[in-house]
């Protein structure tokens, strides 16, 4: 077990990571459905993330502590301001189309990821070498099958020859089908400057828990205000005991997904993008 096994837990943790994305994208599907705002369900969801992270931060980080300057702070907001917009266009891309687009579009984010560490130079592009032309190649096609899954939506599954549908539906359906494909690229280019911010801050204050307290708090205060302008109805702000509180809760275990992101960043940048 010795070297297999300690090379085998990164895998195993990013494949648990990958079904939780997956998991949540159905559930948050469901209740959003059912009437759940996105808005709402970002707030609720990094608020009770904060608030468990926050005594484990305090915990596991006693000594020795990086310091917490203003600079640091303001990366953190930064860091949470672009997860914060990733979430809810997520959610939004979500439920204009569906988790199958939504696990699809995943695929982006290795590639502009790696559009993204060129740019910044943390990555050199030389096509010489098989590994840089390996990931160009990777990008690309990447780019590809995701304006094909956008662009592209087979006909309805039909189970009754008395089910009918008009041109018009037809035509909302599918221009709904290409928002929400617009929506979801756009998280995986914030998702892609998360990587990269969150890889420069942690090498300034690598203390993982703390940067996640401070990332689902400071989502926590600006989706907060978001939702005070996009949901004026109290009734949206109420959860009840159905998939909504579900959604919320399971979407809990989804803001630990930095944390087995920064736990594996031993094994390099590229690694957990292997997995998305």
């Amino acid at each position: 077990m010795g070297v297999m096994g300690t090379v085998s837990l990164p895998f195993l943790g990013m494949v648990i990571v990958v079904l939780t994305q997956v998991t949540n994208m159905i559930v948050s599907k469901m209740a959003m459905s059912n009437g759940l705002s996105s808005f709402i369900l970002v707030l609720y969801s990094n608020a009770i993330s904060a608030v468990i992270l926050l005594p484990l931060s305090l915990l596991f980080h006693r000594s020795p502590r990086p310091p917490l300057t203003f600079s640091i702070l303001c990366r953190f907001f930064l860091l949470a301001l672009i997860g914060c917009f990733a979430q809810i266009f997520g959610y939004a891309g979500v439920r204009y189309s569906s988790p199958t687009l939504g696990t699809a579009m995943l695929n982006l984010v290795p590639a502009f990821t790696f559009i993204l560490a060129i740019i910044c130079r943390m990555e050199k592009l030389d096509l010489k070498k098989s590994s840089s032309l390996a990931k160009s190649v990777g990008a690309l096609v990447s780019v590809a099958g995701a304006f094909v899954v956008t662009f592209y939506k087979g006909p309805p599954i039909m189970f009754s020859s008395s089910f009918s549908y008009s041109s018009n539906q037809i035509f909302s359906s599918q221009s709904h089908w290409v928002l929400g494909g617009f929506l979801l690229a756009d998280e995986s280019l914030l998702a892609s400057m998360w990587y990269i911010l969150q890889a420069t801050i942690l090498k300034k204050h690598p203390a993982v828990l703390t940067i996640t307290f401070f990332y689902c708090f400071f989502i926590s205060i600006i989706s907060l205000a978001i939702s005070l302008v996009a949901e004026r109805d109290p009734s949206a702000w109420r959860l009840k005991l159905d998939v909504g509180l579900l959604a919320v809760l399971y979407s809990v275990s989804k803001q630990q997904i930095p944390l087995i992101l920064l736990h594996f960043q031993a094994q390099g940048n590229a690694y957990p993008l292997l997995f998305t």
